[in-house]
């Protein structure tokens, strides 16, 4: 049955039947009140319906359930029903929010038609709603993921993508690398965003109570168990689950996982019922999981993985760091309140020369003991030599890059702080991939 478009409240019988069978003639879906308490029980955010109401009502009249509904979700159309003594009052709920009114008694072709029009207002809204959504959670996706690398860039994509999908996701990547921002930009670009992420570390969860904290309980199922209890994973009902470390979960809860991602369902301690489970899963770990032996049984990775993302660490796209630098830098900042520091070429370079195994955890702990005028308290790295041109080349590329992000990608301002023509610094920008854009904070880039 499909849920009604229509909410009617009206404390007359007869009127509340002739209004509901006039609209229902013309197709819409109607369901009819005699309280307004009722019509609250029946909205949410992004109810895709209208609300008629009479003004004059026992018990809430409709000001009071514009008030009301209009609390709920401000956008949600509400066509008040008025005497011809409460013309005053109807221009106040005008002005209060009301979509219309219509002055008793009224012709049901007149209804229909206003009820057309809010339907259509509503639609329109939750379109733009929906546009304006999609377009902050990509600017979102943005300050997450800061970096123009094309391993950035092409993460990115795959996470636009496979968002889109309902499809469970393994992400993969070393400790620091942002696992968990991945796992909630996925669930935020996808169609539960309104749904709940529950992020679950399975590394963090004790024994004892892992399977009441996951599973929940029934009342009395252990000594302490006074009342039943939901787990995580019926609190994620209908979002999005995110099992971080899971290649660090004991072998027979990794059993256990499997049953639940295969059946999606799951019983609580203490029941034998099982309950339905509508939820993503997205798990991640930072172990080995592509060969014998590894961190997570091959059955559950096989379920787990219909997709993965691999988050490429700090030490393989070093084009990013001062960028990310700057923008750490800026949040700590914010964050301290305090003034946001300059930040050298020299510093910039730097950062190229240690190998970042905490990777960017590791660096925004840099960039806030820098904001605080602390040591940094990193060493360039000891990393095995590689090939004289190589070294050159990194280093251009370093320095280049930490050039362009000191000067927001101003190319004039770098290539005479590089002491360079502007034709040969165009010339090493092309051989080494970096683009102008990817070092400006200007909203047209």
């Amino acid at each position: 049955m499909t849920e009604p478009q229509i909410l009617l409240v009206d404390d007359e019988e007869d009127v509340r039947l002739a209004q509901g069978q006039a609209l229902e003639l013309e197709g819409f879906d109607v369901a009819a009140f005699a309280r307004p308490e009722r019509v609250l029980d029946r909205v949410s955010a992004g109810f895709a319906g209208v609300v008629i109401s009479d003004i004059r009502m026992s018990r809430m009249d409709g000001m009071q359930l514009l008030a009301a509904v209009h609390a709920v979700d401000p956008g949600i159309p509400v066509i008040l029903m008025t005497g011809h003594g409460d013309i005053a009052l109807a221009v106040e709920a005008m002005q209060q929010g009301a979509y219309d009114f219509l002055e008793k008694p009224f012709p049901a072709a007149r209804l229909v038609a206003t009820v057309r029009r809010a339907m259509e207002y509503r639609r329109l809204s939750l379109e733009n709603h929906a546009i304006q959504q999609e377009l902050d959670t990509r600017g979102e996706l943005d300050r997450l993921l800061v970096g123009r690398s094309a391993e950035m860039r092409e993460l990115g994509r795959s996470i636009h993508t496979i968002a889109a999908s309902e499809i469970d996701v393994m992400i993969l990547g070393e400790t620091g690398t942002g696992k968990a921002l991945v796992a909630r930009a996925i669930h935020e670009l996808s169609d539960r965003r309104d749904k709940p992420f529950i992020a679950v570390s399975l590394a963090a969860l004790p024994e004892a109570t892992l399977d009441s904290e996951l599973f929940g309980h029934e009342a009395g199922a252990f000594p302490g168990a006074v009342r039943a209890r939901h787990g995580r994973f019926e609190h994620a009902r209908g979002g999005t689950l995110f099992l971080d470390e899971v290649g660090a979960a004991s072998p027979a809860l990794q059993a256990k996982l499997l049953r639940v991602v295969e059946e999606r369902t799951i019983e609580r301690v203490g029941s034998q019922e099982p309950i339905p489970l509508n939820v993503r899963f997205i798990a991640a770990t930072n172990r080995p999981v592509d060969h014998e032996g590894g961190a997570v049984r091959d059955d559950l990775l096989y379920r787990l993985s219909v997709a993965t993302l691999t988050i490429p660490p700090l030490r393989e796209r070093l084009d990013d760091l001062p960028r990310l630098f700057r923008h750490l830098v800026d949040r700590a900042a914010h964050r301290l309140r305090k003034e946001s520091p300059d930040i050298g070429v020299a510093l910039l370079t730097s950062l190229a020369d240690h190998d970042w195994p905490g990777n960017v955890r590791e660096l925004r702990n840099v960039a806030e003991r820098f904001v605080l005028n602390l040591d940094l308290g990193h060493e360039p790295s000891d990393a095995p030599g590689t090939s004289l041109a190589d070294q050159v080349e990194k280093f251009e590329r370093t320095v280049i890059a930490a050039t362009l992000t000191a000067h927001n990608g101003e190319l004039k301002a770098t290539y005479e702080s590089l002491g360079l023509s502007r034709k040969t610094l165009y010339e090493k920008m092309q051989r080494l991939g970096l683009r102008r854009e990817d070092f400006s904070t200007s909203p047209e880039s």
